[in-house]
């Protein structure tokens, strides 16, 4: 006798797992604890086999019934419905376990560990909010070229030129990695070369030219505001580093500044790169080191200020520069693309140049970064440096006197 939606609904428990059949292998088994199950009883190659179809009442009669036809017509077809099912579980295991997301936030785990903590949050913040809504659930060897592109064109619409060419790049490391993990046969981000509006030209920061040099070095000497100030600005000038990298600078970082190699020893945790860097002092830096020592008292900091953080802040800087005339002219960074193009324009070797400046090469051949490499040319190379600014403010100075007489 089949069963009715009355029937199913009035079942009630008894001490033992009561099985009340419908009929074509369909039962319902109700439990002690009051739970109501749907079975499938079949035979498959001469095995007795159970099929679960759901819960009642999330599986009403009608659709169990429904359940056992589907599962009947692949007994016909010579199908095993349990083996089926079960590999379709596999089969959605293991595109969840390649989706593009998973893929991508392993390779970001696995190669960001050397990668500045900021730019980490960057490239991981750009998935998270411009391509994991879009493809993060797409197993990363089906997603096509022109499913991406569609995904990249969104951040095109909203006028992010230069994000939509970095999520490119982004996602073509991640397709690699897919491919060199066995995930992906091959790279569609390949396809797409063109295919995104070009961003606007990079605006470099303001620097001063060479001719501006003298009459920078002049005015900085003059400089009327906190000296640990005028002294920060010509030492990140000297030594060609970032503005962060100096202002959190600690005197045990120095070394041997009373003798013939004086060396500031940088450590990853301030480093863009993430890797330690040297820079060697030429004698005019350690004579403003001199100068500073007795103006950070007993702490740790060279440049020790009332600050939230402690220590010079990067306005600081910046409005000096504005007081000595420099409002839109020129950057504490831009102190680093002066140097650069002076030693350049005056024949040093440009993997001295890179070295200083703590960039890392592109190649994976020359990828490798010794913190030491070129050191005693760097030696030289800052000591000239420091020397052609020392020329340069007394070129500064000569010509404002001569102005001051003429005046």
């Amino acid at each position: 006798m089949k069963l009715t939606a009355t029937a199913v609904r009035n079942a009630k428990p008894g001490a033992k797992p009561v099985k009340i059949f419908d009929g074509g292998g369909l039962f319902l088994l109700v439990n002690p604890n009051g739970s109501r199950w749907w079975r499938f009883k079949y035979r498959f190659e001469s095995k007795e086999k159970l099929l679960s179809l759901g819960v009642y009442p999330d599986v009403s009669l009608a659709d169990a019934r429904a359940k056992r036809d589907d599962v009947r017509k692949q007994l016909g077809a010579g199908i095993d419905p349990g083996a089926a099912r079960k590999a379709r579980k596999a089969n959605r295991l293991d595109r969840a376990a390649n989706s593009f997301e998973v893929v991508a936030r392993e390779w970001l785990a696995k190669f960001s560990t050397n990668w500045a903590p900021t730019y980490t949050v960057k490239v991981k913040a750009r998935f998270e909010k411009d391509v994991f809504p879009w493809i993060g659930d797409r197993p990363v060897a089906e997603i096509t070229s022109r499913e991406l592109l569609e995904v990249l064109r969104r951040i095109e619409k909203r006028g992010a030129l230069e994000t939509a060419h970095r999520a490119l790049t982004e996602c073509g490391q991640v397709f690699r990695y897919a491919v060199a993990t066995g995930r992906a046969k091959r790279d569609p981000t390949f396809d797409l070369r063109g295919a995104l509006k070009a961003p606007p030209p990079v605006k470099h920061r303001a620097s001063i030219a060479a001719d501006g040099l003298p009459t920078f070095m002049t005015r900085l000497a003059r400089y009327n505001g906190d000296e640990r100030t005028r002294l920060g600005i010509d030492f990140i000038l000297r030594t060609m580093v970032r503005t962060t990298e100096a202002r959190f600078a600690k005197w045990p970082e120095f070394e041997d500044l009373e003798g013939r190699s004086p060396l500031w020893r940088i450590p990853p945790g301030r480093m863009k790169i993430q890797r330690e860097h040297l820079v060697p002092l030429a004698p005019q830096v350690v004579g403003l080191l001199d100068q500073l020592r007795p103006l950070s008292g007993r702490s740790d900091l060279v440049f020790v200020a009332p600050t939230n953080a402690g220590v010079l802040s990067e306005n600081t800087f910046l409005f000096a520069l504005y007081n000595l005339g420099y409002h839109g002219k020129a950057t504490v960074h831009g102190f680093r693309g002066t140097a650069s193009t002076i030693l350049n324009e005056n024949e040093f070797e440009p993997d001295w140049i890179e070295r200083q400046l703590a960039h890392v090469e592109k190649d994976k051949v020359r990828a490798a970064y010794n913190a030491a490499q070129w050191l005693k040319q760097r030696r030289q190379m800052l000591l000239w440096w420091s020397d052609y600014l020392d020329e340069a403010e007394a070129k500064g100075k000569m010509q404002r006197d001569v102005d001051e007489l003429v005046g």
